[in-house]
């Protein structure tokens, strides 16, 4: 292949003025979709066109879209930013151009995915013999681990799912807290399971799930079970007590499984640690290291306590794949792709650079933001906490009124200093802000509140 230098620096150009400009970019759309639509829906050529100038007109027609969720003031939908050592390493990983499948199509890829394995469950403080597979984001997390959750209870059961299928199995119990992510439900919908007969356990006014309605729920059940769990609330940060959960579970033969997209990187930290109390005793994990390692997209973790379920629920054979013989891992074993791009690279990045001390750091300083955003905004009269911020998020209701809530949320949206995610909490309209990035200072955060506040008209009539 020849190298076209003028063209890769070209492309490092644009990417360098981008994210020079993160620190002071409006973060929401400035464009329109017309005006992005006219910029670059051109017609086809028959001969192509010059390969620089259409990256030129690709950064130009699309910059106004580009939302800047990679910067330190977006506190949107726990979407963490990129560590300057991880984005380097995608683009390594884009110019190595890997088919990380099977040991035999790259095994860089699958020695640096054994790496990386040992470091994560080291860091989890995790069963050191689970396997773990590289997905692309939490929603596939899920889905993979719920797949082994399904092999396993089903074998129990005497029955093979992936030689049968579900027609004429044994049925499964799923349960589920009652605000379990909306990641569980579609995985469950992938899996043959549907939603409707999910069966919901009862949370309390943070979003955990009550032990004692679980304990109650498992008591009218027989047959395959499985439990869904949750480290790391969406809308509060809160996380289910999971040693009781697990302990409940396992009395009744139960699979655990931990939805832990952002909250299991709470493991990492002293100061978090004890939120994640019994984890540890589940059977699978799901995380999405892009959400708190602050890794580039793409980037999922599953992780199987029996990694022979792991692999009967994603293994698959055929003539022409040679398989490795020994020790070398086949990445593909542990995930629903085959063809896929080198995730581990950049994990291995993230990691190796930061060091057990950095991720925990890491997660102090995002949490450590958090509890600055709630003690500024609470100081407000008008403000209202609505939860406990013991991890990332922060829920805020204004003037007690869905109006005014969701009206401070859109002119702050429109300023551009940050931009949050607007949400509904137990029938109320709330702020949720999500402070996952690397990058945010506490200087961020005090011009975040700020331009907040500037939205939150004085009372009338007072």
């Amino acid at each position: 292949m020849i190298v076209n230098e003028p063209l890769l620096e070209r492309a490092r150009e644009h990417a360098v003025r981008f994210l020079r400009a993160l620190p002071s970019r409006h973060v929401g759309p400035t464009a329109t979709r017309d005006a992005m639509l006219s910029a670059v829906d051109v017609p086809l050529s028959d001969d192509g066109d010059d390969a620089g100038a259409v990256l030129d007109a690709l950064a130009a027609g699309i910059d106004g879209g580009l939302i800047a969720s990679a910067g330190p003031r977006y506190f949107g939908f726990v979407i963490g930013g990129s560590l300057p050592v991880a984005l380097a390493a995608d683009w390594m990983t884009s110019a190595w151009d890997q088919n990380c499948g099977i040991y035999n199509t790259s095994p860089a890829a699958s020695v640096v995915e054994d790496v990386v394995r040992k470091w994560l469950l080291e860091l989890f403080d995790l069963p050191r013999d689970a396997s773990v597979g590289l997905v692309t984001g939490g929603q596939q997390a899920n889905f993979t681990a719920l797949a082994a959750a399904r092999h396993a209870v089903l074998r129990r059961a005497g029955w093979n799912v992936e030689e049968n299928g579900l027609g004429g199995a044994p049925r499964v119990h799923v349960v589920a807290g009652a605000e379990a992510h909306v990641t569980i439900h579609a995985a469950l919908r992938m899996l043959g399971f549907g939603t409707r007969g999910t069966i919901k356990v009862d949370t309390d006014e943070q979003g955990r799930m009550r032990p004692a309605a679980l304990q109650q729920t498992l008591a009218t059940l027989d047959g395959p079970i499985i439990v869904c769990a949750q480290a790391g609330n969406v809308n509060t940060g809160a996380v289910d007590p999971l040693r009781a959960v697990c302990e409940i579970a396992q009395a009744k033969n139960a699979w655990v499984h931990v939805d832990g997209a952002f909250g299991l990187w709470g493991r990492a930290s002293l100061g978090t640690r004890a939120l994640l109390d019994g984890a540890e005793l589940a059977d699978s994990w799901a995380n999405d290291a892009h959400k708190w390692l602050n890794v580039p997209y793409d980037n999922g973790i599953v992780i199987v306590r029996d990694s022979a379920a792991h692999r009967a629920a994603m293994a698959v054979t055929a003539e022409y794949i040679e398989h490795s013989a020994g020790v070398e891992r086949d990445p593909f074993e542990w995930t629903p792709e085959f063809s896929r791009r080198g995730r581990g690279f950049t994990i291995y990045a993230a990691l190796r650079a930061l060091g057990r001390r950095g991720v925990e750091a890491l997660v102090d300083r995002c949490c450590a933001r958090a509890r600055q955003f709630a003690e500024i905004l609470r100081r407000h009269p008008r403000v209202k906490i609505l939860n406990d911020v013991v991890l990332n998020q922060v829920l805020v209701r204004f003037g007690d009124d869905d109006e005014t809530t969701r009206d401070v949320i859109t002119r702050a949206q429109r300023e551009g200093t940050c931009w949050m995610a607007g949400t509904t909490w137990h029938g109320m309209a709330a702020m949720r802000l999500s402070i996952s990035n690397w990058a945010t200072s506490e200087e961020d955060v005090e011009r975040s509140a700020e331009a907040i506040l500037g939205g939150l008209s004085e009372p009338t009539g007072a």
